[in-house]
C-alpha cells in the first residue's frame, strides 16, 4: 500500500485536490490503506465509490483507467464505435464526463456529449436515438454527496450484460491508470447532443400518457429534483402535459453537489421528502414528488388527513400498475399477451394486481438493468408491444419502451395522470392505495441495509452470506422456512434468471424475506414483505422480524470477528 501510496503522490499532479488529500492522511495507515487495497469494482452498473484520492476512490485516473478499457472493448467490437455521455450534479461529474469524453477521442471513437444536465433515462434514450455503440452516464444516484460513479450502457440503451462487464474488466486490469492513453493522438472532434433529441425524449415521455384526464391544472403539485438533474426535465414535461400549478422547492430547485438540505438524496427515505412536505404543508399542495439526482427514482408523499403520509417504493409501483392496467381496459388499448416486469424483491401483491387484469407478471433480479434486457428480448422476438410497465421497490419506474433504464420523468407524469384520475373519483392516492389493501391484503415491506466499510467489511459480507448458505434451509435464525432458494445455483425453474448472490427465503407463514449483497454500495440489504388480514397485523409482524434479524447478523458478523 505504501509503494502505491508515494506513486500517487509522485504521479498524480493533474487534480490538487488529490495531492492535498494525500499529504492530509501521509501519518495514517488506515485511511491509506483503504484507498488502496483494491481498485473500484467494475460491473454491469459501471463503477461507483467515494471521491478521492487512490485507486478505490473516484478521480481522473481511475475514470481514464476505466475509459480506455471501455475504449478497447469497443474497437475490438466495432470498426467505428460512437458513444453518448450525460452526467448529473454531483462533485466532479462535469470534470469525469469531459475526461471520458477526452479519452475516447484519443481512441479515434466518436462522442457524442449532453451540454447541461440531463436525467440517466435520456442517456438510454440518446444512445438509441443515435444508434451509438454505447453510453456513459456520470452519477452516483441516489448515493451520499462523497459518492460518484461511472455508468455504461450497451447500443440498446441497457445497462451492460455480465459478460461484458467481464470483458471490460479484465483489459482495466491491464491498464495502468497513469499510462494507459494511446500513443497515436488521433483526436476526433466531441459533438454536442443537439437540443431536438432532448425535445424528442420529452415527446417520448409524453407519448407514454395512456389517456388525457380532464382539468389537469387543478392538481396541486410540490416537487423537488433534490439539486439533482430533474428541474428542466419534469417541470417541462408536466407543463407539456397541462399541469400548471406545479410548485418547486427553492432550497433543492437547483444543481448542488453538497446536497445541503439533504445530504442523502435517496428519494426511498422519509427524510429526504421533508423540504417538499414542509412546503405541501405550506400551499396546501396535493402531491409531493422527488427525484433523485440523475432523476431516474421518483419518492411521493399526499396528504392524508391531518398528516402527510408517504408512499413507499412498493405501494407507487401497485398503483401504477393497477391505473395502468385500468386506464388500458378502459381505451380498449391493452395489447395482445400484455407483460408486467417487476424484481424478486418487490411487492408479491403486484402479482394480484397484474392477475385481476389478465397481465402476465414476470420476476428478474434486483436492479433494473433485468427489466431493461426483457424488454429488449421482447423487441428481438418482434413484440415490443407487450411491454406495458416495469418497476422495483426502490422507486423505479418505466412505462415504455423509448428507454432502457428506470425513468422519473416518466413516472412524475404518470403519477400526476393517475393522481388527476383519482381526484376525479374522489379519492387522493392514499386512499386509492388502502382500496387495493382490501381488495388484494395488507403487505408490510421493508428493506434494511447493513454498511460494512473497508477492507474488513467486504470479507465479513462474504462470509456472511456463505454462513447463511451453510446453514439449514428449514431454518433462518431460529425462524421455520419452508422453502429457500439460493440464486447462485439458480432460480429452481430451469434456468430462467441469471446466478446471483442472493438468497431468498420463504417462512412458514408465507413471508418472504431476501439477502444480498449491494452491487454499488458497501451494504448487506434485507428485504422484507410481510402479509396479513390487517395492515395493523403486518406492521407488527414486520417490526418484530426486522429485529430478530438483525440480531441474528449481529452475531454472526461478531462471530466472524
Amino acid at each position: 500500500m505504501t509503494q502505491s501510496y508515494f506513486r500517487w503522490l509522485d504521479l498524480a499532479v493533474e487534480d490538487a485536490d488529490i495531492i492535498a488529500e494525500l499529504n492530509e492522511i501521509r501519518n495514517e495507515p488506515d485511511q491509506i490503506q483503504d484507498r488502496f487495497y483494491r481498485g473500484l469494482t467494475f460491473g454491469t452498473g459501471g463503477m461507483r465509490g467515494k471521491l478521492g484520492a487512490g485507486s478505490n476512490r473516484m478521480n481522473i485516473y481511475t475514470v481514464r483507467q476505466a475509459t480506455c478499457g471501455l475504449a478497447e472493448y469497443l474497437l475490438s467490437n466495432s470498426a467505428a464505435p460512437r458513444v453518448a455521455i450525460s452526467y448529473d450534479s454531483r462533485h466532479k461529474s462535469h470534470l469525469f464526463a469531459q475526461e471520458a469524453a477526452k479519452v475516447l477521442s484519443l481512441y479515434g471513437i466518436g462522442v457524442s456529449m449532453f451540454d447541461k444536465l440531463m436525467p440517466t433515462p435520456a442517456l438510454s434514450f440518446a444512445v438509441r436515438q443515435l444508434r451509438c455503440d454505447a453510453g456513459i452516464m456520470i452519477t452516483a444516484s441516489h448515493n451520499p454527496a462523497v459518492y460518484n460513479g461511472y455508468k455504461v450502457y450497451n447500443c440498446d440503451g441497457c445497462q451492460i450484460t455480465e459478460k461484458a462487464a467481464e470483458a471490460i474488466t479484465q483489459l482495466i486490469l491491464n491498464l495502468d491508470p497513469f499510462n494507459c492513453l494511446p500513443m497515436e493522438r488521433s483526436t476526433d472532434p466531441v459533438d454536442t447532443i443537439p437540443e431536438s433529441l432532448h425535445e424528442q425524449y420529452y415527446q417520448a415521455v409524453l407519448e407514454q400518457r395512456i389517456v388525457q384526464h380532464p382539468q389537469p391544472s387543478r392538481l396541486s403539485v410540490v416537487y423537488t429534483p433534490l439539486n439533482g438533474s430533474g428541474l428542466a426535465p419534469v417541470t417541462g414535461v408536466l407543463k407539456k402535459a397541462g399541469y400548471a400549478d406545479v410548485n418547486v422547492v427553492p432550497s433543492q430547485s437547483m444543481p448542488d453537489g453538497d446536497f445541503p438540505t439533504c445530504p442523502y438524496p435517496n428519494p426511498e427515505l422519509p427524510e429526504t421528502l421533508q423540504e417538499g412536505i414542509k412546503l405541501c404543508r405550506e400551499i396546501g399542495a396535493d402531491i409531493v414528488l422527488a427525484t433523485d439526482p440523475d432523476c431516474d427514482r421518483v419518492g411521493v408523499a399526499v396528504p392524508d388527513g391531518q398528516g402527510v403520509r408517504i408512499l413507499t417504493g412498493n405501494e407507487v409501483g401497485v398503483l401504477l400498475l393497477d391505473y395502468i392496467c385500468r386506464m388500458h381496459q378502459e381505451t380498449a388499448t391493452m395489447p395482445p399477451n400484455p407483460i408486467a416486469v417487476k424484481t424478486i424483491v418487490t411487492t408479491k401483491m403486484a402479482e394480484k394486481v397484474a392477475s385481476q387484469y389478465g397481465v402476465a407478471l414476470v420476476n428478474v433480479l434486483t436492479g433494473f438493468k433485468y427489466i431493461g434486457d426483457f424488454i429488449g428480448k421482447l423487441e428481438q422476438a418482434g413484440e415490443p408491444e407487450r411491454f406495458i410497465f416495469g418497476f422495483e421497490e426502490s422507486c423505479g419506474y418505466l412505462s415504455g419502451i423509448y428507454a432502457r433504464d428506470k425513468d422519473a420523468v416518466n413516472a412524475c407524469l404518470l403519477i400526476c395522470d393517475m393522481a388527476a384520475f383519482c381526484a376525479a373519483k374522489g379519492l387522493t392516492l392514499t386512499q386509492q392505495m388502502d382500496v387495493l389493501y382490501k381488495t388484494y391484503g395488507y403487505y408490510a415491506c421493508a428493506l434494511d441495509s447493513f454498511s460494512f466499510d473497508g477492507e474488513h467489511g467486504l470479507y465479513a459480507m462474504r462470509e456472511i452470506m456463505r454462513m447463511l448458505r451453510n446453514s439449514s434451509k428449514q431454518n433462518l435464525c431460529g425462524i421455520p422456512v419452508s422453502s429457500r432458494i439460493d440464486y447462485l445455483d439458480g432460480d429452481g425453474k430451469g434456468g430462467a434468471l441469471p446466478r446471483s448472490d442472493v438468497l431468498q427465503y420463504i417462512l412458514q407463514d408465507e413471508t418472504l424475506l431476501t439477502v444480498r449483497p449491494s452491487g454499488t454500495e458497501p451494504n448487506l440489504k434485507v428485504y422484507y414483505q410481510v402479509t396479513r388480514d390487517s395492515m395493523e397485523k403486518a406492521e407488527e409482524a414486520l417490526v418484530a422480524l426486522r429485529e430478530r434479524i438483525k440480531n441474528c447478523l449481529q452475531e454472526i458478523d461478531q462471530f466472524h470477528a
